[in-house]
């Protein structure tokens, strides 16, 4: 028997709330040739308990431990054949026509190896979750358009890199970078593979029309501790990895700045804890990390131009960001913490 053309991948840790919800919107796709693989990782809120039974195109791998977001996905991406891998947050809910946009999509690119799509702020519809990621110059990361309302979605573009709470990527090459980072363990693993497959020649394309109601962070919590503390480590390691040398080192200084920036920000909002252990953290791996980035380094396939021109390098870019989202009633969200 052939294999499905997209396997989806939904990795869960007490997931209970959502997951019922995500997969009845799965198994409600007009897009029907695909599987799904749920990876969970050891849910301790009878989440497998309360799904029932589940339809023939859906598996579940039991992890007996917590893998993380990254070792979840790259696990269940080696136990498929489909070509196209499909990440879906268990609170992420598709549209029943997110996966046929998405596979439209793959047609009308065929050299694209990253799709994103369109999240809609499942708390408050009128709002965007987010469309696509943006990689700032100084290392920043962030949802692009979070907070807007829905109403001014983009349409179909080129961003730098997919939400990974709802993503499809062309499986060989995701397996050919070597899937996410599984030191990060979960937060910024997206922003890092799309920054490796990009240096590696591949794009990312935003779908505007494959939509998905997103709630975000259900598992972790936003701010939580423990957020903060992987989003900090795991932002200086993707820049470190991944910044090619003629710009990392005229960037290295605003990066550090713009960090003491966040570490002071975060001594007024309470999170000073997580925030320095995630820096102190960042620089003790920096020896395995800094191994990796002359392999990366030394296989990039593009212009620095190309690399160059897909981030963003506004000065402005960030607080007008982070004063969009305090108008809205979403401060403290400028830098991204969450999957």
């Amino acid at each position: 028997m052939s294999s499905p053309a997209v396997c989806v991948v939904i990795v869960s840790y007490n997931s209970r709330a959502h997951l019922p919800r995500c997969i009845a919107a799965l198994s409600r796709q007009t897009f029907t040739d695909f599987e799904a693989i749920i990876v969970d990782n050891e849910s301790s809120d009878g989440t497998l308990e309360s799904l029932g039974p589940l339809p023939d195109r859906f598996r579940i791998l039991r992890a007996g431990e917590n893998l993380g977001f990254a070792r979840a996905n790259n696990w269940a991406a080696r136990e498929t054949e489909a070509p196209w891998l499909a990440t879906l947050n268990p609170d992420a809910f598709p549209e029943p026509d997110w996966l046929e946009r998405l596979m439209q999509a793959t047609a009308r690119h065929p050299d694209v190896v990253m799709f994103g799509s369109t999240q809609i702020d499942s708390r408050r519809p009128d709002r965007l979750d987010g469309a696509g990621d943006v990689y700032h110059a100084a290392g920043l990361v962030w949802r692009g358009d979070e907070g807007r309302p829905v109403a001014l979605a983009p349409r179909e573009s080129e961003v730098f890199g997919p939400c990974a709470a709802a993503a499809l990527y062309r499986r060989d090459a995701f397996l050919a970078e070597g899937g996410f980072d599984e030191r990060y363990f979960c937060y910024c693993e997206d922003n890092d593979l799309a920054f490796r497959l990009r240096l590696a020649g591949g794009r990312c394309i935003q779908v505007g029309d494959a939509v998905v109601r997103h709630v975000g962070s259900a598992a972790t919590g936003r701010h939580s501790a423990f957020s903060v503390y992987h989003g900090t480590r795991n932002r200086l390691w993707t820049f470190v990895k991944n910044m090619p040398g003629p710009l990392f080192w005229p960037l290295l200084p605003v990066h550090l700045a713009v960090s003491l920036l966040l570490l002071l920000r975060a001594a007024g909002s309470g999170t000073l804890g997580p925030t320095w252990r995630g820096f102190a953290d960042a620089i003790r791996g920096l020896g395995p990390v800094w191994a990796d980035r002359r392999e990366i380094q030394r296989r990039r396939r593009v212009p620095l131009g190309q690399i160059a021109r897909a981030l963003n390098w506004s000065p402005l870019a960030p607080l007008r960001r982070d004063r969009a989202l305090r108008r809205n009633g979403q401060a403290g969200r400028a830098v991204r913490t969450e999957p």
